[in-house]
């Protein structure tokens, strides 16, 4: 098998993906990009829905917003119920992906001193469900805002033993009340 340059580091796919986040950043720097995803407003509720994919990537979430507050949709409710779901497809299988392809990694770095001390740390201080509880809202915030969605569902996958039903029903609500907040504005 040949070794790329990333499996010399302990952690390739977690930096894989910083990287590649970095990457789409400075791609959707360029102008052309960014009227490309201003376009997609012609394209009416598909547009809507496809705005709503791109909420639920980092990269791309900056961009969805714009699109999102420039929207004059006639029915507000549907465009944000429309968002949503498309925000919730790609949560899916942000999930599917981390939690599939990053698993081996997850599971290593729960054996760091780092995090080992951390758990403690939070097993003294807080009670379990707490822990959980924060960790769920963290990341709720994470899935509702403009900010990226890997980060919260990444929380999700990785470090709790979250079911994809409840995943897919607390990301199309925050998602959707996200979208709706930028439609009103």
């Amino acid at each position: 098998m040949v070794k790329t340059w990333l499996s010399r580091f302990q952690y390739p796919k977690l930096l894989g993906l910083i990287l590649a986040i970095l990457l789409a950043y400075i791609i959707f720097q360029n102008p052309e990009v960014s009227s490309f995803v201003s376009g997609i407003g012609n394209y009416g509720y598909l547009g809507v829905f496809i705005g709503g994919m791109l909420f639920a990537f980092g990269f791309t979430a900056p961009f969805a917003a714009g699109f999102f507050i420039s929207l004059t949709p006639t029915t507000i409710w549907l465009a944000g119920f429309i968002g949503g779901v498309g925000a919730l497809v790609s949560d899916l299988l942000i999930f599917k992906f981390i939690k599939l392809s990053f698993k081996d990694e997850f599971d290593r770095l729960r054996k760091e001193n780092v995090v080992k001390n951390m758990e403690k740390l939070t097993e003294k201080s807080f009670i379990k469900k707490i822990k959980i509880y924060l960790i769920y809202v963290f990341a709720g915030i994470l899935i509702a805002s403009p900010l990226p969605d890997e980060i919260g569902v990444t929380l999700l996958a990785g470090l709790s033993s979250i079911n994809i039903r409840v995943l897919a029903v607390i990301s199309f609500i925050l998602n959707t009340l996200g979208i709706m907040v930028l439609l009103l504005i």
